[in-house]
């Protein structure tokens, strides 16, 4: 079967996510917690308004690119069976909407800061800070249906499918469960690389992806 010239570029929205979620960590800056007065809290994003909602946009845009990645991985783990081939699309597609639910109150206080009083900007500024249970579903589904999906088809090497399992464990290991989400960023980024890598070259160069024998 012959590839579009262009398919090894597809893959390569997982890197672009990676690439706009960092831009997008920079160009927010640090916003004050919720912890702190609620005077300061609003300082920041008067003072931060422009940044903020810069950061929202291009956080929407990561978002994006993510579940455009999602449906490329449903396509790759075609042979691992109708609920192993969806699971990592709907894990990212959660964690996307859990990003895009963050940047709308970081982009919806920021807007309106000006006109609130102290503490309604901090009440707001409470739920940036607590919002990240999306984001822990998603990452845990991803991660752990990732796994499972490349031991199952061989897609990509076993160490990746050890890895996303590695990542779902420690998603709920408690005070360090960020290091699944971390973990479950870098799959990203490492698979995206190699599946470009792999739709460049000879189509006979790309492993077919069975299941294995169970």
């Amino acid at each position: 079967m012959e590839r579009s010239s262009r398919e090894w570029l597809v893959p390569l929205t997982g890197v672009l996510f990676a690439v706009l979620l960092i831009v997008s960590f920079i160009v927010q800056g640090e916003p004050k917690g919720a912890d702190n007065p609620a005077n300061e809290v609003k300082q920041w994003y008067l003072d931060n308004k422009d940044a903020a909602e810069i950061s929202a946009f291009i956080g929407a845009v990561a978002a994006g690119a993510l579940i455009f990645y999602g449906g490329y991985l449903r396509k790759v783990f075609d042979g691992a069976g109708p609920m192993l081939a969806i699971l990592p699309l709907i894990g990212l597609t959660v964690v996307a909407v859990g990003g895009a639910i963050d940047g709308f109150i970081l982009f919806a206080t920021a807007e309106r800061a000006e006109d609130l009083p102290p503490e309604s900007v901090r009440t707001l500024q409470t739920l940036f800070d607590n919002d990240w249970l999306p984001l822990f579903l998603g990452t845990l589904v991803f991660n752990w249906a990732a796994g499972l999906a490349v031991l199952r088809t061989g897609a990509l090497p076993r160490w990746m499918g050890w890895a996303g399992i590695v990542f779902g464990v420690l998603s709920l290991a408690g005070p360090i469960g960020f290091l699944g989400a971390l973990g479950a960023g870098l799959w990203v980024i490492v698979s995206s690389i190699m599946l470009s890598l792999r739709a460049r070259g000879p189509a006979s160069a790309a492993p077919a992806a069975t299941p294995t024998q169970g």
